[in-house]
């Protein structure tokens, strides 16, 4: 009985670590070294393998970046990646068994790397960070991998988990000791914002998009913490935050308010052309409408002149017809 019930333990736990990224005995795939592909295009960048990464990735266009730091000190498009597949729909994760994919700002250290994934390679997103514990928000072995399968999680292909995994090893041989992963719903800007105006994560997503602005804008990883339960992004004073505690005032840069004011601006004339627009359909659906009934009732009015009668559905007696008189003769 004893012995049962270790295999089924055993069992147990096999089955929690696949998931979405257990261990399994694997080959040396993790030390696969870059290819002489991606080593020129670091180089094409003003870049070393050993640098600094970013990892941003975009639910609704299915694709991540990855950048590198060039030696001038700025991040630099290095590669876009088709995602596979990710659970879910837009919006964070919110609990364990929703299957929903996590979003928002997380840093990736060595700890959370997986060589020996059931899905290839993977590494642990690292959710839940401090924002979503602040929140309540629960879920496990949220991971990026291979094997283009996800549940719960973001899966590549096992070539793209493979490259992306390689970058990170390099960056943190380098000395780097973690990067920075940015998952975001869509591209924030002010068209899609505009689409998605009404959805009920609007201010989770506008909260998101200060750091998705700040490295637009100045092509460095905004550095992140927790505040008020929101995030809060380029803080001075080198303390971590108390999550539920108030926020420090924080001075945003001139041109982080004239794009935030630009988008907000965009955003409203985005929704206001859909609003016409869909006015004008509106207008233009009535109108045909009322022409057909029009002209409907024209021609019905017609028939009925003339002697037309409407359309009346024979009836099924099933008995012989009547046969039909002569035709009068007048003479």
């Amino acid at each position: 009985m004893h012995k049962l019930a270790t295999i089924l333990i055993i069992a147990g736990v096999g089955f929690a670590l696949a998931a979405c990224g257990g261990l399994v005995k694997g080959d040396n795939r993790q030390n696969q070294p870059l290819n002489s592909g991606l080593v020129s295009a670091i180089k094409a960048i003003g870049s070393t393998p050993g640098e600094g990464m970013v990892v941003r990735l975009f639910k609704e266009e299915s694709v991540v970046e990855v950048w590198k730091r060039s030696t001038a000190g700025q991040y630099r498009l290095l590669k876009t990646y088709q995602i596979c597949a990710f659970s879910g729909g837009l919006g964070p994760k919110v609990k364990e068994g929703d299957r929903q994919s996590p979003e928002g700002f997380y840093n990736i250290t060595p700890g959370l790397m997986n060589p020996k994934s059931n899905y290839y390679l993977a590494f642990n997103t690292g959710f839940p960070n401090k924002f979503d514990r602040s929140w309540g928000r629960t879920g496990s072995d949220l991971m990026m991998h291979g094997d283009c399968s996800s549940r719960g999680c973001y899966a590549m292909t096992d070539e793209g988990i493979a490259e992306i995994y390689t970058l990170a090893r390099e960056s943190f041989k380098g000395g780097n000791p973690s990067f920075q992963l940015q998952l975001f719903p869509f591209r924030m800007t002010a068209a899609n914002l505009a689409a998605h105006a009404s959805d009920p994560n609007m201010p989770f997503w506008k909260d998101i998009k200060e750091g998705y602005d700040l490295f637009e804008l100045n092509k460095t990883p905004p550095t992140w913490d927790v505040c008020e339960r929101q995030y809060i992004f380029n803080t001075t004073s080198g303390v971590p935050l108390d999550a539920m505690g108030a926020c420090p005032v924080v001075t945003a840069s001139a041109a982080l308010l004239a794009k935030q004011a630009a988008d907000e601006a965009a955003v409203a004339n985005h929704i206001q052309s859909a609003e016409q627009q869909a006015a004008s359909e509106a207008a233009i659906k009535a109108r045909g409408e009322a022409v057909t009934g029009a002209v409907g009732g024209l021609f019905g009015g017609i028939g009925s002149m003339f002697g037309g009668q409407p359309d009346v559905a024979p009836v099924i007696t099933g008995q012989p017809a009547p046969v039909p008189m002569p035709a009068l003769v007048r003479s």
